[in-house]
């Protein structure tokens, strides 16, 4: 695999990194209002300033995606848990309403038509065995719920449908994508499928997809119920919030992987059924006036109100895992921009990932849309933003795990790091001016009765 090499790099010590860490956090924090303004993405300086980090400039960073596989894919998985828990405390539409279709075909069909769609170029364009052009397609079919969250809508049970789709999409598939990974190294022998792939199909698909989501909803819902119950009833388990958040995220994902059922899916839907937890009122009890605002009432006096305990609890969790996301976004993006330097720029990259992001990613929409009565702007702005990201970065570095061939891990690296990296300047460019004309016309025209709630 080409790699930059360094016979003596430059180091920092504790000292310099303190400094530049914290100078690039408060210029950040200074800054956002600027970025803000322009056609920029927080995603567009972190993916730069890793770039000038890594081998190609200041040699600072030498993330090897090969030689440290296995310390960068714990990064990145750790990375997208806490995303994929954050985007399911955002959603708030009932599972039942029928606006949660259109992200489950995004996230289910649509990605088999795009992983269907990369293998066939895989094998036909690219030279690639068969297991080695799904596993491409595996690792870039899913999209990425943090960098897309220019595009999603605010949180709440009557979101925007183009932000509530691709929000969930993002929040589905990353966990969606994991079966078809393992087939792809099933068919380079890497991982045991089974005769005639009944374990793919019982235990990777099926199990994985279905048990995730049954895992996570129940740990969601039951902790959440009994912190509530506790708080109103009992003045117990009050404070430590952020403790909740990541424990939850942690016996979610854990009793998932133990039972072989899909980690990114169970704390996705962990993170939905804690959203979906409402108060337990008291019958001797009031609403406290004015804690719609919380200003006014300290965090205790609403925690343990059975009228506001669980609106409390929801919110101190949501605001903590909102920092860390942000966290893990400057990290990974980092990461990813020092990445590049061992990412040759194979001859294939300059038509394939032009190829990924104008023409498959709005074909493998179509077969979603058919019969979701959007409109012409909201079709071509989901087809557009097909962000990739966090997922394609840790499937990459999951299957490089694996020992593949030279060739094919030549190939996955520089075709995913290159498509992240141009997903990542491509759509932060255009969000902003995308999203402005977007609601521009929302205001003029009327809201579709398919953006309603169901009847």
């Amino acid at each position: 695999m080409h790699r930059v090499q360094r016979t003596v790099g430059r180091s920092m010590s504790l000292a310099q990194w303190s400094l530049f860490v914290g100078t690039l956090l408060v210029t950040m924090v200074l800054a956002s209002t600027l970025l803000g303004r322009l056609p920029l993405s927080s995603a567009m300086v972190y993916l730069a300033l890793g770039w000038l980090l890594g081998p190609d400039a200041a040699d600072v960073l030498r993330p090897d995606p090969a030689a440290r596989a296995g310390v960068l894919e714990r990064l990145a998985e750790v990375a997208l848990l806490i995303s994929l828990f954050a985007v399911g405390l955002q959603l708030g539409v009932p599972m039942r309403d029928r606006r949660w279709r259109l992200p489950l075909r995004l996230a289910f069909l649509s990605m088999a038509t795009m992983v269907a769609m990369i293998t066939a170029i895989g094998v036909w364009w690219l030279d690639l065995p068969l297991g080695a052009a799904v596993l491409l397609g595996g690792i870039l079919a899913p999209t990425d719920p943090v960098l897309a969250s220019g595009v999603q809508s605010e949180p709440g049970s009557r979101p925007d449908r183009l932000g509530f789709s691709l929000a969930g999409e993002g929040g589905l598939n990353d966990g969606a994508a994991y079966p078809f990974v393992l087939l792809g190294l099933g068919l380079l022998g890497l991982h045991e499928l089974g005769s005639g792939l009944v374990r793919w199909w019982s235990t990777d698909l099926l199990w994985a997809t279905l048990g995730g989501i049954a895992v996570g909803g129940v740990l969601g819902t039951a902790t959440g119920r009994l912190v509530v119950y506790l708080r109103s009833r009992h003045d117990e388990a009050v404070g430590l919030d952020e403790f909740l958040g990541l424990g939850l995220v942690g016996m979610a994902y854990g009793l998932a992987q133990l039972s072989e059922a899909s980690g990114f899916l169970a704390v996705f839907a962990a993170g939905l059924a804690l959203q979906r937890v409402r108060e337990q009122p008291r019958a001797d009890t009031e609403p406290l006036a004015g804690a719609r605002d919380v200003e006014g009432h300290a965090y205790e006096t609403l925690a343990t109100h059975s009228h506001h305990a669980s609106a409390t609890m929801l919110g101190s969790v949501q605001g903590f895992n909102r920092q860390l996301e942000s966290l893990a976004e400057l990290a990974l993006v980092l990461l990813v921009g020092a990445m590049l330097a061992y990412a040759a720029p194979l001859p294939a990259v300059w038509w394939f990932v032009p190829l990924l992001l104008l023409v498959l990613r709005p074909l493998s929409v179509v077969v979603a849309v058919v019969g979701e009565r959007l409109t012409l702007p909201q079709c071509t702005l989901i087809g557009w933003f097909g962000i990739r990201g966090i997922g394609s970065v840790f499937y990459l570095l999951f299957a490089l795990r694996h020992h593949l061939d030279a060739h094919v891990a030549d190939t996955l690296v520089s075709l995913t790091l290159w498509t992240v990296a141009a997903s990542i300047v491509a759509h932060g460019v255009t969000a902003q001016p995308l999203m402005r004309r977007y609601l521009v016309w929302r205001r003029r025209k009327a809201v579709p009765a398919s953006d309603g709630p169901a009847r």
